[in-house]
């Protein structure tokens, strides 16, 4: 069964009496425990499928699952209620809470969306913390850590919620080579250990020659499926 599975997929938006299609119908799926990026250059609807993917917009037609549900059935609230129980979330430019602590970050989103008593978050939040090798750093601000360090607390949140599906857009963006590499090596193991899978949209070649499947998208199509990456 898949895990993400899109048929004919469309989505437009009208930007005053123009309307761009930023999808055209796409048809991809995607399997559990997977490393899978789309690539392609900008405006080709990458972040458009991330963003229906991740449930933040719905499809203007076709159909899109997620986890066996149709997502065009979630209203906005039913949309986030999904999104904090299934979905986790990396970005770029990290999206850490600055006034919060690297253990609280991680914690932030049980504490929103899941009414986990504090004895099960705190279990769950070292667990984490131990996983991404961020332990000794949980009492620190974001502003007192590397970009490496940011990442692999926003990797940790991303997790927390025993989410089977994480979606990264551009998520070596803002980091050097070598950091960027330890990044995606975290993220691998996260996906072997927890069956995570991962959906990246990204330009980064670090990214499409650790993909598992690599989908490329041009002018609101997927042009071409590859089959690769280097398995470990």
């Amino acid at each position: 069964m898949s895990l993400v599975r899109a048929e004919q997929l469309v989505k437009t938006y009208r930007m005053g009496d123009v309307e761009v299609q930023a999808l055209k119908g796409v048809d991809f799926s995607i399997e559990p425990a997977s490393f899978v990026a789309f690539v392609g250059p900008s405006g080709s609807g990458k972040s458009t499928l991330l963003n229906l993917i991740g449930c933040l917009d719905h499809p203007s037609s076709g159909k899109l699952t997620v986890l066996d549900t149709d997502v065009d059935t979630l209203n906005q609230r039913s949309g986030a209620a999904f999104r904090g129980r299934h979905i986790g979330f990396v970005f770029q430019d990290f999206n850490l809470i600055p006034v919060l602590t690297v253990y609280e970050n991680i914690e932030y989103p049980l504490i929103m969306v899941q009414e986990w008593p504090a004895p099960k978050r705190r279990e769950q939040v070292m667990r984490l913390l131990e996983a991404v090798g961020m332990a000794d750093q949980a009492d620190k601000r974001p502003d007192q850590i590397s970009g490496g360090q940011k990442q692999r607390v926003a990797v940790a949140r991303a997790l927390v919620a025993n989410s089977k599906l994480v979606l990264a857009d551009e998520p070596t963006a803002n980091l050097d080579h070598d950091t960027a590499y330890r990044i995606l090596e975290l993220m691998k193991k996260m996906r072997d250990e927890f069956g995570t899978t991962f959906v990246f949209s990204t330009h980064d070649p670090k990214i499409m020659s650790e993909a598992e499947v690599t989908f490329t998208l041009e002018d609101g199509k997927v042009q071409q499926e590859q089959t690769g990456g280097n398995h470990a």
